[in-house]
């Protein structure tokens, strides 16, 4: 490795994971202890959910994304306290990560809880979940692997369903209790403010 490469191996005072290379699939046999099914969440905000998730289900790995510094850091302190060792966070935007840097096949569950909902319509082709995302949702995940989607947007929501709706590779089921019941920080606000939590679910078809 170059002198001035960005270390690969997570060091002990962080969960912070930068990978030699950002155009190439993640080497996730590197990033964690155990070969254990990955779960990714996109946009992790201040970390509490994932966190919680993550420390609740020690038998499977998590990825964190997000493109703000200072929640990935709150993330950061969160996973650190806990002293999980199945979580890495990383600094980057969801889109070009699950379409580039995913492993085809590799994730087990993919967490998208309230992106920004870009609610004015010019600005809607900026949103996350579009039919692009989609098909990159249906690469990396693994057969019988599900997407779980949350927002307070009822237009973003429907576009959701939408979008999801018309692939040929994915089902809707229902987001389990234990799922539903771990809440974001901005759902947590949302709910707090009488805003109702919209969900989705949609499983990778076996065959």
């Amino acid at each position: 490795m170059k002198a001035d490469a960005a270390p690969r191996t997570v060091t002990p005072s962080s969960l912070l994971y930068r990978p030699e290379s950002w155009v190439h699939p993640l080497p996730l046999a590197e990033m964690f202890a155990e070969r254990q099914p990955l779960e990714v969440e996109l946009g992790s905000g201040d970390g509490s959910f994932l966190a919680q998730w993550a420390a609740a289900h020690p038998v499977r790995n998590f990825i964190g994304v997000e493109r703000l510094l200072g929640r990935l850091r709150k993330l950061d302190r969160k996973g650190r306290k806990l002293g999980l060792r199945n979580l890495r966070v990383m600094r980057i935007e969801a889109g070009y990560f699950v379409e580039y840097l995913l492993p085809p096949g590799a994730v087990a569950a993919l967490h998208v809880y309230f992106p920004d909902p870009w609610p004015k319509r010019k600005h809607r082709k900026h949103r996350l979940v579009n039919e692009a995302f989609v098909r990159a949702a249906a690469r990396a995940l693994a057969p019988g692997g599900c997407v779980w989607l949350r927002t307070d947007d009822a237009d973003y929501h429907e576009q959701m369903l939408r979008e999801f709706g018309a692939a040929k590779e994915f089902q809707p089921i229902e987001t389990p209790a234990e799922l539903a019941a771990v809440m974001t920080d901005f759902e947590r606000d949302f709910n707090a403010r009488g805003v109702a939590t919209r969900r989705a679910g949609w499983e990778r078809r076996k065959t």
